[in-house]
């Protein structure tokens, strides 16, 4: 299940705008394997603070018995990485070091576990009175996934290092054989299996919590431009009508997606094209992904990336006796009332 999708940022580089492609391409695999699965929470982009340190995790998964996180590296040419796990890579025949992304993981799985161990009380629950172990119990994975186009010397390169490195076209099949998911009739008899396990009670409480601790960076950019303009105006000392300053994130802008991250106001719309579907907390009526879950099916916004139940009160009579339905990409509302029917995505 996608709990997060990628956040587009401004970017305006070749390094960035390859970059950001990357995690794309992780984020589509991922979410071809993972998006009807409930027991495996797949986050994109995830950026939190914890006891005055920020990480920023590309892709993490949580699943039944522990976590994943992906590091996405947009490497084009050759990279090696020597006995003392220093990197190198080519570009145009020009070599270059760089910092290793498995020690970047590593601190960032560092972080959030001393995070998640932090809140244990609050976000796992109690089996027969007794606390559960936290998760300093669980299993703890992290991946590096590099460019398909990147030529990798796996001869030189220290074993325990190329085991963490995968293109990304088979970084879905080294995910499998890591979690090793089984069906839950299987789990209940196969006793070989020693692995702690979060029930799907717990794991819906880590992903809500885990969503709770995101900082919008695309928010934070808009403040600052805020205050910025704020302060050239002040220095200027030039009188000027200041418009109301709005939510980073109202209804009448939206997030254009293109190579780049802008804000853009959206166009005025006749009273029956405005969209019937939008998240209730930002107001974001385009940048959004379709879900479902254990209450039905819902939107999770890219911006503010909370949900949005799909079920709408009828537009027609009012009446909320009604249902959605699915046929392959579109989503229909149905009133049970007046059968009145509507395409909302």
């Amino acid at each position: 299940m996608i709990l997060k999708t990628k956040t587009l940022q401004m970017t305006k580089t070749p390094q960035t705008i390859a970059g950001q492609k990357q995690e794309q391409d992780v984020a589509f695999f991922l979410r071809r394997a993972f998006k009807d699965h409930p027991e495996v929470l797949v986050i994109n982009d995830f950026k939190f603070s914890f006891n005055d340190e920020t990480a920023q995790i590309d892709h993490l998964l949580v699943y039944t018995y522990g976590f994943v996180l992906i590091e996405s590296k947009s490497i084009k040419g050759h990279v090696k990485v020597n006995n003392q796990g220093e990197w190198t890579r080519s570009y145009n025949s020009h070599w270059s070091g760089m910092p290793s992304p498995i020690k970047q993981v590593e601190l960032q799985q560092a972080l959030l576990k001393e995070m998640l161990m932090h809140h244990r009380n609050d976000i796992l629950s109690k089996l027969l009175g007794i606390k559960q172990q936290g998760f300093n119990g669980r299993c703890w994975h992290y991946l590096c996934a590099v460019s398909s186009n990147a030529v990798i010397d796996r001869k030189t390169m220290p074993k325990d290092v190329s085991e963490k490195l995968f293109k990304t076209e088979f970084l879905v099949d080294e995910l499998k054989r890591i979690m090793k998911l089984k069906h839950k009739l299987i789990r209940l008899v196969n006793v070989t299996d020693t692995r702690p396990d979060f029930n799907q009670q717990e794991l819906d409480s880590i992903g809500q919590f885990l969503i709770s601790q995101h900082i919008d960076s695309n928010i934070q950019q808009v403040n600052n431009t805020q205050v910025e303009r704020k302060q050239t105006q002040a220095i200027a000392n030039t009188p000027e009508l200041e418009p109301e300053l709005q939510p980073a994130l109202a209804p009448t802008h939206h997030l254009a997606q293109s190579n780049a991250t802008i804000l853009a106001p959206v166009a005025t719309l006749a009273p029956d094209q405005h969209p019937i579907l939008s998240c209730k907390y930002c107001g974001e009526s385009t940048q959004y992904t379709p879900m479902y879950g254990k209450f039905g099916y819902y939107i999770n916004c890219n911006q503010c990336s909370k949900n949005t139940s799909m079920k709408l009160p009828c537009p027609q009579c009012m009446s909320k006796n009604t249902k959605v339905t699915k046929r392959k990409e579109t989503y229909t509302l149905n009133c049970v009332d007046c059968e009145f029917e509507k395409q909302i995505i």
